[in-house]
Parts: structure tokens; sequence; C-alpha cells
């Protein structure tokens, strides 16, 4: 048995759970998520709690079936959150000229390339940027879906990857880059 898997999840007011077809659907203020489940996995939604158990009798290996178990009560333990709380991740652009903009979904990028960079964003996501005199521009992202707002970020973070020299990049808002030291003056 998987040790997170056995953590039951308490669903907070305002939000419906409903499981049908190997399918869990969540509901609440933030919006609609579903997930399917495997059906190695029993869910159970009761007295305001979900719970998650192996079937002995499915044909899965035993190591896979603890793996489902952990890894499905915690994509839905994030769905729940997600709709009651949401997901809120901000990046910052580190770098001489680097600036962002949007128009609704749709984002601009200055990055130093020859050319902007514009990137869509699904409905689900709301966009909002922060350009302040003498701070870096900032990137607010906020979502309801974790999976989702996570691969945009990464999708953002790879136009520039944080680089350890100058530290220059896109960053989340309070990461820190080791820095290196670069070339160093040989010895005579």
């Amino acid at each position: 048995m998987s040790r997170i898997g056995k953590l039951p999840i308490s669903i907070p007011s305002g939000v419906n759970v409903d499981f049908k077809d190997n399918v869990v659907t969540v509901k609440g203020p933030k919006g609609e998520l579903s997930q399917k489940v495997d059906p190695s996995i029993k869910v159970k939604v009761e007295d305001g709690q979900i719970t998650f158990e192996v079937d002995e009798n499915s044909p899965v290996n035993y190591k896979q079936k603890n793996a489902f178990h952990g890894l499905y009560r915690s994509l839905v333990n994030n769905m729940v959150v997600g709709v009651s709380e949401g997901y809120k991740k901000v990046l910052e652009l580190v770098g001489v000229g680097y600036r962002v903009s949007n128009k609704g979904n749709l984002i601009e990028f200055a990055l130093g390339y020859t050319h902007p960079i514009f990137i869509e964003l699904p409905k689900e996501v709301k966009v909002e940027t922060k350009s302040e005199r003498n701070q870096n521009p900032l990137l607010i992202l906020e979502s309801c879906d974790k999976q989702l707002i996570g691969l945009i970020c990464a999708k953002i973070r790879s136009f520039r990857k944080p680089e350890p020299y100058k530290g220059k990049g896109i960053l989340f808002q309070g990461e820190v880059i080791r820095r290196k030291s670069g070339k160093s003056a040989s010895a005579k």
C-alpha cells in the first residue's frame, strides 16, 4: 500500500466530487476538472472525504497498483485544492531589456532575440503582467489546473533558461540561481 494513497482527502465546502465510470469530476468555485482513474484503484466519496483503495483482484502487477494508488490520490488532491483555492505562479524576467506584456491571453515577450515571442494561453489560465521602474518585469499566472499551469511555466521558461554565469533568464519569483565564477586568470 502506498503511504500517500492511504491518506483521505477532505472535501472543502462549496466543492462537489462525483465518481462515475472510472472518472473523478471535481466542481468548485474556481472551475471544474476531471481525471480518469485506472480500474485497479477503487474511489469512495463519503462523509465529506475521498478515499482510495487498491483492487486486489485486478490483473495489474503489485508494484504498479501501489504506484497508481499514490498517483491518483495526489492528482485528485491537486484537483480539489485547485477548484477551491486555485494555483498561482509568478515568473520574473531577469535581464537587460527583457519585457513582457499581454492583451487578454496573448502574451508578448521581448527576450533579447531579433523578434518578439508570442504565446497564446488557454482560457482556463488568467494572466497578468507587471512592469515597474527599476524592477524586473513579472508575469503572474493563475489557474485551477496544476498540471496545465506547470506545463505553461515550463514552456515559458524554455524561451530563456536561467543561466549560472550572469544570472539572466526567466525565473520563478524567489528562485535562487547558483552562480559560477566563469574564466579565472591563469597563474604563471
